[in-house]
């Protein structure tokens, strides 16, 4: 299987404390590279070198679709009261882009829900159009990975027998804080660490289908543009949240995305 392993190279999207304007950027020691525009575009550097201490990171993404697979690793299958044995094919549902929050934004706990839970997932950031690809030139059309939160009404999942809904809400999925390439993402630690402790521990090597599979098999079906993402299963340990709760999703190699619960107060 081709290799897309480079050297590794940080990719943030960003405001400044002078600018409320997003601007994308390569996270270097020396700052932050300004880029002319999303990485998935090109990479068009500036000269202009942001310090990163008076900068605001947001989900590092734009995408015109969010594709998630289900049921995705060996552990939460036989953790799971929904399946007794690992699925034929993978299980794929969608998340609007509406629900994209960034690093330390709020969760909104919605009224219609007696239970929120969080999913500490690896996201797969497309960088080239796939479509029909091949599991070898899969990881080809990879700019990188992030963390995600592929957060879940339990209830409403259960109710109504389909997931728009229970994965849909706004400030449903958490993704960032930024896109890292050049890694090895076929054995990586995830970790969901709630108020501090670790409640999820996983590694993607447990995974059902792996990486270049999925993009594979998806872009048979849909074609991937560039800034998808793909959010690609969560391991076991996956428990309710409540309004004051932090959730982090914590990834080996990338960093880890943190974020508060609130009541919805409209």
């Amino acid at each position: 299987m081709r290799s897309i392993l480079t050297d590794k190279i940080t990719y943030a999207r960003f405001t400044q404390d002078s600018d409320d304007s997003p601007h994308f950027g390569i996270v270097s020691d020396e700052g932050i590279i300004q880029l002319e525009d999303a990485p998935w575009l090109g990479i068009k550097k500036t000269n202009t070198i942001i310090n990163s201490d008076i900068v605001t990171f947001l989900s590092p993404i734009q995408p015109t679709k969010i594709i998630c697979v289900g049921l995705n690793y060996h552990v939460h299958v036989g953790a799971s009261q929904s399946a007794t044995k690992a699925p034929d094919q993978p299980m794929l549902f969608f998340k609007p882009p509406s629900s994209l929050i960034g690093p330390n934004d709020h969760i909104v706990y919605p009224d219609q829900t007696q239970r929120v839970d969080y999913e500490a997932e690896l996201g797969v950031v497309i960088g080239q159009k796939a479509k029909h690809v091949s599991e070898k030139s899969a990881l080809d059309h990879v700019l990188g990975f992030t963390c995600v939160n592929d957060v879940t009404a339990r209830d409403l999942q259960k109710i109504d027998g389909q997931w728009g809904r229970a994965k849909g809400f706004d400030t449903f999925c958490p993704v960032g804080p930024w896109i890292v390439g050049g890694i090895d993402s076929a054995n990586l630690k995830i970790e969901g660490i709630l108020n501090g402790q670790v409640k999820q521990s996983g590694n993607t090597s447990d995974m059902i289908f792996d990486i270049p599979f999925l993009i594979s098999y998806i872009s048979s079906i849909m074609t991937l543009e560039p800034g998808d993402l793909i959010s690609t299963g969560t391991p076991a340990g996956i428990e309710p949240m409540k309004p004051s709760d932090t959730i982090e999703v914590r990834v080996e190699q990338i960093g880890s995305i943190r974020n508060t619960v609130v009541k919805h107060h409209d």
